[in-house]
Parts: C-alpha cells; structure tokens; sequence
C-alpha cells in the first residue's frame, strides 16, 4: 500500500507549486552563496519519485524532530538569508517561478526535457485523434487499446521526467481505454456492464487500502510504533543487523512495506549515526519490508489484490509463504554479515534514543489498531463477507474510540480521524484506480487472454513465468503486472492456492528489493537517506537477488515435500477458513 506522507501545513502548496519549486530550486542553487544552506538543507518540499509520485518525507522530519531545538538559535539567520536575496537575482521560497529573472529561466532551462514532454503530449494527442474515428476503433480495438495502454504507462515509468503525476495519468487512461472498449464491444449495454462488473472489484481493494491506510496513520499520530522501536536495545553491529532485519520483518506483515519502511528508518536515524553501515542498515529494512508483505495477505497491496479476488486464501498462504519469505530474508541478511562495513570497529553507537513523547493513551490506539488489522482475516472467514467489510469496521471501531478519548481536548484534534483523512495517500489509492480500471478494460477486450495464451505456448514453466514477473516488478510498478496476471489466468486455468498464484504472490512481493526503485519501500529509503541508485545496486541489489532466488526454491522444496503445519493449528477455525 504506497503511501502518501503529507505535512498538513504543506498540503495545500504542494501540489501546486511543485513543479515550478524544481524548477526554482535548480536556478536558486546556482545563486545563493555557500552559506545560504536552507535550500541544501531540504527547507522545502522533499519529493520521492516514481512509486509515490508526491511523497512528502514527513518521517525524515520527525527523526530529526530532536535536534530542533538545538538547531533553533541559528534559524534566524537562515531567515535573515532568505530576506537578504536580491530581489532581481531570487524569491522566497514559494515564489511563482514567473517572479524569477530571465536569467533563472534560462539556467533551468532544458530542451532535452521540453522536447520528451512535447513528444508525449503529441503521443497523447495522436492517440485521441485516432479515437475520434469510430470505424477504425470498431475495426481495431486490440491495437488502440495496447497503444493507448502502452503510452500511458510510460507515462508513469517516466513521470520524473515528464513532470506528470502517475494518478493523473493512471486516471486518464483509464477513462481513454474504457471508451475505446465501449466504441469496440457489440454494444454500449455489454461495456457498461463489463464496467460495472470491473469497478465494483476495483472498489473493494480502493475501500480496503483506504480503511487500513487511515488506522495506520491514527497509530502513528499517536507514536504507537514506539511500542515496538523503543525495545531495540542492542549496538551491536552484526546483532542490530539481524533484529532490524526481522523486526522490519514481522511488523511489514501487518502494516504496509512502506510505513515499516518509515518506522523503521526514522530509527535508525537515531540509533546509528550516518555511515555505510547505517546505509546498509536501511537496505535491510527495504528487503525485510518486502519480504515480511510477502506472506500475509494484508502485508502487501499485491496480496491483498490475490486475496480478495480469490486466488490465494489466509492460511495457506501463511503456511506456504512463511518459509520462503525468511530464506529471501536470512541469505541476504547473513551474506551482508559478512561485508566490512558490518565487521568494521567502532560502529556501536551511544545508548540513546531521542524519540518523540508517545501521546495519551497511544498504548491503548496501538493494541486496537494493531488488533483491527489482524482482525480482518478473521472476519472474512467468520461472515463470508469481503475483506473490506472487516477493514470499515475497524475504522469504525477506532474512529469512535479517539473521539472519546480526545473528547472536548481541542489541541488534539490531529490524532482523530478527520485530521489522518487528510494526510493518507488519497492520490495513491487514485492511482490503484486508474491502474486496476485500465487492466479491467484490457481483460473485458479479451487482450490479456491472448497474452496468457502466447506466454504458455512459448514459456510452459509456470514457475519460470512467475519468477519472470519478480524480476520484472524490480523495475516497474508490481501492482499492474499483478492486476495483468490476474487477468491473464483465471481461477479455471489456476485454482486457488495453487502453486502458480502463491509464487505469483512471492515473486511480485519480493522483487522489488533487487533495485531501489524497484518498491514503495526502496523510493521512501533512497529520498529518507539520500541513498543513490548506483550504491543500492553495487552494494545490495546481488544480496537481494540471492535471496529471492533461494526463496524460490524453498518454495519449490517444501511444496513438493508437502510440509504443513501442525495438525492442531490447522484445525483452529477461523484459520481453516479462506
């Protein structure tokens, strides 16, 4: 579940300024003097690129939150810096980049860019010119669509580069697909019910991300995670090593990668104190993230779209996938034991923890938090009703229980559940619309069909198609290529729990650690720790990959061994149920 992280105050210039801020900010670098550090700093908006398009590193303050005060009788000449820029040379920081001088414009200028925008756009424009002409649509739907598909999703691979956000262009293709379908289908009534079929399964996962997004948020308002931050005690290099790394682990199978990620991160900014180690630190949190999401079905965006949809259900998936998603932890883990920057003197650090105060009753808002999630599986198999039903009715539960514990406290009204509406990622779960809509569309034109076709007549490895598909996800968004799987292959030609949907599960989950950009949890610890993507590559992406295939082939290992757990556990009866 990609999350958004927005500083309410920052909220409302965000989005607008964005683009015209990057652009001040190149031309600003080159014209403040070297003892203006505001800028260098990050006083302004941090952006995490690709996955999250818009992700404001709010963590990143937080971790620092303890050092503010200290920093603060130095504020005012940073301001007095600010106020001191020439009038002709800069602005403030939230200036329109129409109040810049010509001369900033041109710094900023890149052609190479302009001409890549002016290159989609026309794309774009061709693409609607062509749909315009009915007969030719009707006549070749299959290729308008792919086109269509085609050039929006590279759109979201490059919106850096574009400077469009991947929501807004997951939306508008999949309006454009779905009236390409309603010209190409028999009829409009058969493309609106093709419509209808396909938006109220893309809903349920909308509603789902959405409940679970706002509890997690309302238990980090109130620094429930310290809970679990605060019992990590050990400095030991190669022993921190391993507890990150499964604590990251545990806590990433019910909450989403990228908030563990987070959590996790802002930790060790306070435990470890900048180093290689602390970078290698972090990419630990990132494989254990994937890795811990991998297994459970609310622990990924991925495998709650398996799970809802019925292609995998709760406890065969728990028993299957708990091995192999520890081996594809364990091997990197005990493979980066053996680095010098793990084995190297000196990396213990202080046994201090600057953290943030816990609010009152955040113990209380932890455990029922906490307590929802795990609950939702359980409701699923207790009323037969869909996995967001049970997501609701925890966010009903907890929406009632801050009201009145907050009642008549006016200064804290960020810890109830108006205020964390406001700062989930709504722009994420768009995304997931406009996503999961444009592979619907697709898979009512019959397109992903004669794609699965095509890949079982020319790959009959199921095992080798669904490890092709991990690999894949390092590089692009795993949520579309799951969606497309399940378009592809449905529920007659793989059951559920099948061997093809668990691997699928896996490998979706876990290959995104092979690359930095490859995860949610990658881009919020390459923008948290100013972690390039070349380090990430040399220095991690081989453990990574060393773990996935092993998880692989443990996988392969205990399903053909048939290894089950426990007679007595697998009779609990809410356990036995999908």
């Amino acid at each position: 579940m990609s999350s958004v992280l927005l500083n309410p105050v920052r909220t409302h210039i965000c989005y607008s300024l964005s683009h015209k801020f990057n652009k001040y900010t190149q031309a600003s670098q080159v014209l403040l003097p070297q003892s203006s550090s505001w800028l260098r700093q990050g006083d302004g908006p941090r952006f995490l690129s690709r996955r999250n398009g818009l992700i404001l590193a709010r963590a990143e303050d937080k971790a620092r939150s303890g050092s503010s005060t200290s920093s603060t009788p130095s504020q005012p000449d940073s301001d007095n810096q600010r106020q001191n820029l020439s009038p002709s040379g800069t602005c403030d920081p939230l200036c329109s980049i129409d109040e810049t001088s010509s001369e900033d414009i041109e710094a900023s200028y890149q052609p190479k860019t302009d001409l890549v925008k002016a290159l989609a756009v026309l794309a774009a424009a061709g693409t609607g010119a062509l749909a315009i002409n009915h007969s030719w649509v009707a006549a070749n739907q299959d290729l308008a669509m792919a086109l269509l598909f085609g050039i929006g999703y590279a759109g979201i691979i490059f919106e850096e580069s574009l400077a469009f956000n991947k929501s807004g262009v997951g939306l508008l293709m999949a309006v454009s697909l779905w009236v390409i379908r309603s010209i190409g289908a028999p009829s409009t009534e058969v493309a609106v019910s093709e419509l209808s079929h396909a938006s109220a399964e893309v809903s349920e996962i909308v509603f789902f991300l959405l409940g679970a997004m706002t509890i997690v948020e309302i238990v980090d308002a109130h620094q429930g995670f310290k809970l679990v931050t605060d019992n990590i005690t050990t400095r030991k290099p190669r022993t921190l090593l391993w507890v990150v790394g499964f604590v990251t682990f545990f806590l990433s199978s019910v909450l989403d990668n990228l908030t563990s990620t987070i959590v996790m991160v802002s930790l060790l900014r306070k435990l470890v104190p900048p180093s290689e180690y602390r970078k290698l630190l972090g990419a630990v949190v990132v494989i254990a993230a994937n890795a811990g999401g991998a297994w459970t079905p609310i622990g990924d965006v991925t495998t709650t779209m398996l799970w809802i949809h019925g292609q995998i259900s709760t406890l065969q998936t728990m028993k299957d996938l708990a091995i192999p998603a520890v081996i594809s932890l364990a091997v990197p883990l005990a493979l980066m034991s053996l680095t010098s920057e793990v084995n190297e003197k000196g990396q213990s650090s202080a046994d201090v923890l600057a953290s943030e105060q816990m609010a009152p009753r955040g113990k209380l808002v932890f455990c029922v938090g906490i307590g929802t999630l795990i609950f939702v599986p359980v409701f699923k198999a207790l009323t037969g009703l869909p996995p967001y039903m049970g997501m609701l009715l925890g966010l009903g539960v907890l929406w009632i229980l801050t009201d009145a514990i907050h009642y008549g406290e006016s200064e804290r009204q960020r810890l109830k559940v108006p205020q964390a509406l406001s700062r989930i990622d709504t722009q994420g779960a768009l995304f997931f619309l406009g996503i999961l809509l444009s592979v619907s569309s697709l898979e009512a034109a019959g397109i992903l069909r004669q794609l699965a076709n095509y890949l079982d007549s020319h790959i009959p490895s199921i095992e080798l198609i669904a490890s092709s598909i991990g690999v894949v996800s390092a590089i692009i968004d795993n949520v579309p290529l799951v969606a497309a799987t399940m378009g592809m292959y449905d529920l007659s030609s793989f059951p559920q729990d099948s061997e093809f949907w668990q691997l699928i599960a896996y490998c979706a989950g876990t290959g995104g650690s092979m690359l930095v950009i490859g995860s949610a949890a990658g881009v919020a610890f390459m923008g948290m720790e100013k972690v390039d993507f070349f380090w990430y590559l040399r220095k991690v992406s081989g453990f990574a990959f060393a773990g996935y295939t092993a998880g692989i082939a443990a996988y392969l290992a205990v399903h053909n061994l048939n290894i089950s757990v426990p007679t007595a556990l697998a009779q609990v009866p809410f356990l036995s149920g999908s």
